[in-house]
């Protein structure tokens, strides 16, 4: 299949609005092979639902990977100090199945509702330290996320800006434009963070406490207990998934309600229906743009002949505003309802954060609401941040008056 559509993710607009460019390729070629990538991007939802269900043709681990991103593969999980070690994220039955009972049970929708009051605490003291003009994402959004896995793995708080450095050192490695000084300060945050944790899973070893590390190493299912490099690998993936989601989710959402004054008025008339208005944030401006797969076999896909080996980019930053799934899907409607959004996955590897993320989400929209009567973007306006895979502000600056 051959088309003159053309997909650059590298230009500037992209950045800013990729859904021009999603909405585009969707029409005149849904499952597009991008040269500059080397991998098929999918822009329909029927497509990434399909991809996504279907682990045993698209699978989630990249030594499925052909060609030469093998190799660069294999050469990162040497580097990486926990070869190894697999996160959930990129592994598939039978060890994923295996490895998610074990994290469920240590990681459970009650222990994410009991954190809630202090989340609360935390959204209002760190309010309670901005002016009239300040930094969504530096004053509330980065930190917030940060201190709440800091503290749900048991760490001090006091340790969150370190957290933040190497996440967004490992979250740069989903750049297109990564340089060989990004993925040397990703394996130095690797590196610094495996160290890390390290001496927290002894002290929790000798010393059990009521934290999620504690949870982690005790974990067990059918006499089966987590390795410690399978404990290393998830407590760095809590680290930097949980923590850039929720932030772009804030900063994204935000945005969201800035340019809809109609929506944003009716959250302060109503606050109920902010639960409806973060599933509308995540499905119109996804925090997480795309997931990788790679094809274990030769298939077809909607018309397009995939090899064993390829990379598929399930794009459900564009499949989310796909209009054969939703109606008029340009538009963020608080009256769409319902989460059939692919922003948190499917299927097997269905996000397992995501209640804390609704949680936090829910806690920061209801905090800014209910303080500041007015809110406005401030001088200079968003700056867009972000890779290819992850979409949020870098810097989101905001002007705001106090509710009486």
């Amino acid at each position: 299949m051959t088309t003159s559509v053309v997909f650059n993710p590298f230009v500037p607009s992209f950045k800013k609005n990729p859904y021009l460019q999603y909405g585009r390729l969707r029409a005149a070629e849904p499952v597009h092979f991008s040269a500059a990538l080397g991998a098929w991007v999918l822009t329909r939802y029927e497509d990434c639902v399909a991809v996504m269900r279907d682990h045993e043709t698209f699978s989630s681990d990249a030594r499925n990977a052909g060609g030469p991103i093998a190799e660069v593969i294999a050469r990162q999980r040497q580097q990486s100090n926990l070869s190894r070690a697999d996160t959930i994220l990129g592994l598939d039955p039978p060890r994923h199945t295996v490895l998610r009972a074990l994290v469920n049970r240590a990681f459970t929708p009650r222990r994410v509702q009991e954190l809630r009051p202090h989340i609360e605490d935390i959204a209002r003291t760190l309010l309670d330290e901005v002016g009239d003009e300040f930094d969504l994402m530096e004053a509330l959004a980065q930190p917030l996320p940060v201190i709440v896995i800091a503290e749900l793995l048991g760490i001090s708080p006091d340790d969150r800006l370190q957290f933040k450095e190497w996440s967004n050192a490992i979250a740069d490695t989903t750049n297109l434009l990564q340089n060989e000084a990004m993925q040397a300060r990703a394996q130095q945050a690797t590196l610094e963070l495996v160290e890390y944790f390290n001496r927290v899973i002894d002290a929790r070893e000798a010393e059990p406490r009521d934290d999620l590390i504690t949870a982690l190493v005790q974990a067990e299912e059918d006499g089966k207990k987590l390795r410690r490099e399978d404990v290393l690998a998830f407590c760095i993936l809590l680290l930097v998934a949980g923590n850039e989601t929720t932030t772009n989710l804030i900063g994204n959402g935000l945005a969201a309600l800035l340019d809809h004054p109609e929506a944003l008025t009716a959250l302060r008339e109503d606050a109920d229906r902010i639960p409806d208005a973060i599933e509308e944030m995540l499905r119109f401006d996804s925090p997480v743009q795309g997931l990788a797969r790679f094809a274990t076999r030769d298939v077809e896909l909607n018309g397009a002949r995939i090899g064993k080996g390829d990379i598929v980019l399930a794009m459900v930053g564009a499949a989310n505003r796909d209009p054969e799934a939703f109606a008029n899907p340009d538009a963020f409607d608080l009256e769409r309802g319902g989460g059939r959004h692919l922003s948190f996955g499917q299927s097997i590897h269905y996000c397992l954060g995501a209640p804390l993320a609704r949680l936090e989400a829910d806690i920061v929209f209801r905090a800014l609401l209910g303080r500041f009567a007015e809110i406005e973007v401030g001088e200079g306006g968003i700056e867009r941040g972000g890779t290819l895979l992850l979409r949020g502000p870098a810097a989101f600056p905001v002007k705001v008056s106090r509710s009486k």
